[in-house]
């Protein structure tokens, strides 16, 4: 796929995300996608940060939309290649700090396969 094209997934990403549409942010996923983050190895240290699953997917944001109701993000850049797009954006949530984060999409025949967030 072209650079462009991933950014367009990544820009799809980031609309499911704020309207915590989770049918059409899991819809980007591969069936068999995994996800790791460091978010997941404070709430569920089981995990050891990494998650593997449209399912288990579905659980994670499910429950970060029910906790976090004006969880948003705003896009400041993303950055493509053939492969992988690296987006950096600033979490938002009414009543705490913001926070600024990087995450990469791997992408593969249209579907995010792999993914992993940055931040302190």
């Amino acid at each position: 796929m072209n650079p462009e094209d991933l950014k367009n997934i990544a820009k799809l990403w980031f609309k499911a995300f704020n309207e915590h549409d989770l049918e059409n942010l899991l819809a980007l996923y591969d069936d068999h996608a995994e996800h790791y983050s460091p978010k997941l190895k404070v709430r569920e240290p089981e995990t050891n940060g990494l998650i593997k699953g449209k399912e288990a997917l579905r659980k994670w944001w499910k429950d970060c939309f029910e906790r976090l109701p004006t969880l948003r993000y705003e896009v400041n850049k993303l950055t493509a290649d053939s492969e992988h797009v690296f987006m950096e954006y600033t979490r938002k949530v009414d009543g705490e700090l913001d926070m600024e984060i990087g995450e990469v999409l791997e992408i593969k025949n249209g579907k995010i396969v792999f993914s992993r967030v940055y931040h302190g």
